[in-house]
């Protein structure tokens, strides 16, 4: 399976039928392809109930996605103004939020809309990261240069701090916890070396280490 349709499909296993869950792009808007049925699915610019992505002629002018992606609507689904969104957001309703990052700190800081030369504007993330009751964060370990993502301390803007909960990747699951960073869950064929090596913190290895599932 594609990397980046596996760390989409782990996560997705966070959810269940009742949640209600935002995604954000790139990896994390995959999640809604492998959610079990019953979650519901929010979008910051007014919408909860989500559907799949629409082409053709099932596209309308009315439903695209905070990310700009058309989307079809889901029986029972409701639309709503932005300010009514961000006061769902806020008001801990959210079961989790799914989010990509530049970086995740030992702390469970979280920098995904920034870096050196690059910035593409914070979005409601700020809001998600503290509105969720779970924070997801669903990327690959390292940069494509292999850098460190899981860094000791960012050195990127913040989106907010100490708010990240589960880190997914393509190698392993890691769990932020108050003692530190947790190996919960690895990949089959990879090693606790290798993902030490690839991350700065000392990472906590979980007495119940899983592999993760391939399908």
């Amino acid at each position: 399976m594609d990397n980046r349709l596996f760390i989409a499909k782990r996560a997705a296993r966070y959810f269940k039928s009742g949640d209600i869950v935002n995604l954000g792009v790139g990896i994390p808007s995959m999640c809604g392809n492998y959610a079990e049925p019953g979650v519901m699915f929010q979008t910051e610019n007014g919408f909860i109930g989500v559907g799949p992505v629409a082409e053709g002629l099932m596209m309308n002018d009315g439903y695209y996605n905070a990310g700009g992606i058309p989307y079809i609507p889901l029986p029972g689904g409701c639309g709503f103004d932005s300010a009514m969104s961000f006061g769902i957001i806020r008001s801990g309703r959210m079961a989790a939020t799914v989010l990509g990052a530049l970086q995740v700190s030992v702390e469970g800081d979280l920098a995904n809309w920034a870096s050196q030369g690059r910035a593409f504007g914070m979005g409601g993330a700020m809001d998600l990261c503290n509105g969720a009751r779970q924070v997801i964060v669903a990327m690959e370990l390292t940069t494509k240069d292999g850098k460190p993502k899981i860094v000791n301390r960012c050195t990127f803007p913040l989106t907010a701090a100490g708010c990240v909960n589960h880190i997914v990747t393509e190698r392993c699951v890691i769990d932020v916890t108050t003692d530190g960073l947790v190996l919960s869950e690895l990949r089959k064929n990879c090693t606790i070396s290798e993902i030490q090596s690839a991350v700065e913190p000392t990472l906590m290895i979980s007495p119940v280490l899983k592999e993760m599932e391939e399908n």
